[in-house]
């Protein structure tokens, strides 16, 4: 049933991308698109859910002691939808993303990509970390080609589809640099197009600008807005920000503390681009701030 604006929701029509977002990414301005999406322009009026979890549970031993991490997820993500996970410290937030991404193993429960289990990491998923995982001896170009290069493409190719994306990032020029010579910034711009190039059908991205500062986190929450525009893909996004999850998502999801579930899910209603300090985003940003303290009481 729903409360105010915060509801949980079943089914409803998929949202499709937004429109670029005309904050400057990158220290260039970025146009708005001419008109307004609609639903009608990208989709098509019948769809399945991209990513499906059912009867999710996972459970850690340490030290001959069983500690529950997961318990009874279900959950479905749209195609070339935005989500938020959002919860306590220690929920299993990262846990969740980790099995969504094949990189963990659920106890029970499956995990479904366009119907198919996933059972490991593969191409289809694209994985972005805090701490970026570039590889310090490679150029940005090798660190961005490294995913096409172990899929056999033959180096010209993987060097000029790497060129590309680069470019998209407004990296064109930094290819022979070496990931210590660029910003934080700079650098997740690379790990994100490093992800993307293999084309997966989802990003999955554990607190990608956890370490950045205020101002370039916010400058590289409105390029990831404008690469998803771009690129139609699917994103599972962890944080801990509640400001962070209104200005990206489509649906925030709340997870309890451990064991971890899905408590609350908030369909973020409001157009793109969107204004941080706007009376809309402070609605929603009080009625999640008012989940999370009910769920601290429990």
């Amino acid at each position: 049933m729903a409360m105010g604006l915060i509801g949980v929701r079943q089914q409803r029509p998929r949202r499709p991308p937004a429109p670029s977002s005309t904050e400057a990414a990158g220290g260039r301005d970025r146009q708005p698109t001419e008109k307004p999406y609609t639903s009608a322009d990208l989709l098509p009026a019948t769809m399945t859910a991209l990513l499906e979890i059912k009867g999710l549970s996972k459970s850690f031993s340490v030290k001959g002691k069983t500690f529950e991490a997961l318990r009874d997820v279900n959950l479905s993500v749209d195609d070339k939808e935005f989500i938020c996970l959002l919860g306590p410290s220690g929920c299993g937030k990262t846990t969740l993303l980790r099995i969504m991404a094949g990189l963990e193993r659920p106890t029970s429960g499956s995990v479904l990509l366009d119907g198919v289990p996933i059972e490991g990491p593969g191409p289809q998923r694209g994985m972005v970390f805090q701490e970026y995982s570039l590889f310090p001896w490679r150029t940005i170009l090798d660190n961005v080609a490294f995913g096409l290069e172990l899929k056999g493409v033959p180096k010209a190719e993987r060097h000029e589809k790497a060129r590309q994306y680069l470019k998209t990032v407004g990296l064109e020029g930094f290819e022979n640099s070496y990931p210590h010579e660029l910003s934080g910034g700079m650098k997740q711009r690379v790990a994100i197009v490093r992800a993307l190039v293999n084309n997966p059908k989802a990003l999955f991205m554990d607190e990608p600008f956890g370490a950045l500062d205020a101002q370039t986190r916010n400058v590289m929450q409105s390029e990831l807005l404008r690469i998803w525009q771009e690129q139609q893909k699917t994103v599972i996004f962890v944080t801990h920000s509640v400001d962070e999850a209104i200005y990206l998502a489509d649906r925030v999801m709340i997870m309890s503390a451990r064991p971890g579930q899905i408590s609350e899910i908030i369909d973020v209603e409001i157009p793109r681009p969107r204004v941080r300090t706007s009376a809309e985003v402070n609605r929603y940003r009080e009625q999640v701030l008012s989940v999370l303290k009910s769920l601290r009481k429990d």
